[in-house]
């Protein structure tokens, strides 16, 4: 069975979803949308917020996603503040552009690799949830 994780990462290796539509739209499910809104909810937040300047795309999206399970800003935002340092910690970088290497050329995670952390981290704040 394939998990959130592949599913998200092979969304953008299809090149049919950016990184933040890959992670809103694979649990579009759990919050209550349509893949196709999911998907254009999350369309300008790829590529480091459109630009590669921001953060990751997929942090973005596992960030919507958290704020739309948990309806609650303050769980929201220590759930996210804890992906994210797990994911700096992985990663050395939250922010697009250092994490494909532009201006270094070390290129530190891979599009697919970076939304599949994504979206195993926010499994496990959902995890969390749960309990």
């Amino acid at each position: 069975m394939e998990t959130r994780k592949q599913i998200a990462a092979e969304k953008l290796q299809c090149g049919s979803h950016n990184c933040a539509q890959a992670i809103v739209s694979t649990y579009a499910d759990i919050i209550g949308i349509d893949e196709t809104t999911a998907k254009n909810l999350a369309s300008a937040f790829g590529g480091g917020m459109g630009t590669m300047e921001g953060t990751c795309g997929a942090l973005v999206g596992a960030g919507i996603v958290l704020g739309m399970v948990t309806q609650d800003r303050a769980k929201a935002r220590t759930g996210m503040r804890q992906i994210m340092t797990r994911f700096q910690q992985k990663n050395g970088a939250t922010q697009c552009k250092l994490l494909k290497g532009v201006g270094t050329h070390v290129v530190l995670r891979e599009c697919s690799g970076c939304v599949a952390d994504a979206a195993e981290f926010l499994e496990e704040q959902l995890n969390k949830k749960d309990e």
